[in-house]
């Protein structure tokens, strides 16, 4: 499956500059305003090649942010595999074993297996657990429209719809279904009545500016819709919203996946319409209007092919 070559219309930068955090954690920042609030976590780079959280995080701490009320914690992940970064394979930083973004459950951080992910998780694990809060930044391989993917517990709807951008939400009923993400993690993965908001923002194509824009953007709406910062003086009142429901994450089975068509996301399907083959196994849209998400750009088996979705 061919594709061509992305723009280059941002790449990775040194960030050594921000190693040294204050919570004896690698690249971990917290600032503590000292008055009763919430503590937001805005954590950027899950996989390496996801600059735009990069952008949003390092312009969060260049520019000297400070809760007003409440804690702010910033933090770069996997920064290993966004150290590998190759412009002539620039989607191969993504992750260096594991998919940072599926191993938050108790049986994968107590478990005996080992990579640069899951110790970096290990790490990290106290750091998520003690947020109310959390915005995960990440982008993707395509070009299209960017969305919120979040648990469906009304605490993140309701966080989606007020800070209104971007305007399209995945709505996960029933999970991911290939894992366990950061936003699931313990209490954020539960219908608890004192569990905080948790979700991911997809920005748009990984080297694109206005990925970068958009994330920088969230990140200051996110963090001044639990009061820690003022909002933004450009901020546009929400407008309206379209929302998804995931109904099935579909992985790559065979070395002979194939869509019958290209796909870059959000294209619909009639009920048993055929969406892809996989060696003798057939992906078929589950209903009418059946929209396609996040479809593979280079299917590898193991990993997620498609998640098919519906309109709500």
């Amino acid at each position: 499956m061919s594709q061509n070559p992305p723009a280059f219309e941002v790449l990775p930068r040194d960030l050594s500059a921000y190693r040294q955090g204050n919570v004896g954690i690698d690249y971990v920042h917290r600032f503590e305003s000292g008055k009763p609030g919430p503590h937001v976590l805005v954590n950027a780079l899950t996989h390496g090649n996801e600059i735009c959280g990069m952008v949003a995080a390092t312009h969060l701490l260049d520019s000297g942010v400070r809760p007003l009320i409440g804690t702010l914690t910033i933090s770069f992940a996997n920064v290993a595999a966004y150290e590998s970064f190759d412009e002539a394979r620039p989607f191969e930083s993504r992750q260096l074993v594991h998919n940072l973004n599926r191993v938050w459950s108790a049986a994968e951080l107590d478990g005996s297996d080992d990579s640069p992910e899951l110790r970096r998780a290990r790490e990290l694990r106290p750091v998520v657990a003690a947020a109310d809060h959390i915005l995960d930044i990440h982008s993707t391989s395509q070009d299209v429209q960017p969305f919120w993917v979040y648990p469906a517990y009304a605490r993140n709807a309701a966080a989606a719809m007020a800070i209104g951008l971007p305007p399209v939400h995945m709505v996960m009923p029933n999970g991911l279904g290939s894992g366990t993400p950061l936003i699931q993690h313990g209490r954020h993965g539960q219908a608890l009545g004192d569990a905080g908001v948790a979700m991911v923002v997809e920005c748009g194509q990984h080297f694109l500016q206005s990925a970068a824009d958009l994330a920088t953007q969230v990140a200051q709406d996110f963090i001044a819709h639990f009061g820690l910062i003022a909002p933004r003086a450009d901020r546009a009142a929400p407008g309206p919203q379209r929302r998804f429901e995931l109904l099935e994450t579909c992985m790559v089975l065979t070395p002979d996946f194939a869509f019958t068509r290209p796909l870059e996301g959000f294209e619909t399907f009639a009920k048993g319409e055929l969406i892809a083959t996989d060696g003798t196994a057939e992906i078929r849209a589950l209903c009418d209007d059946c929209t396609v998400m996040m479809p593979t750009r280079e299917p590898i088996v193991g990993r997620e092919a498609v998640y098919l979705t519906r309109p709500l």
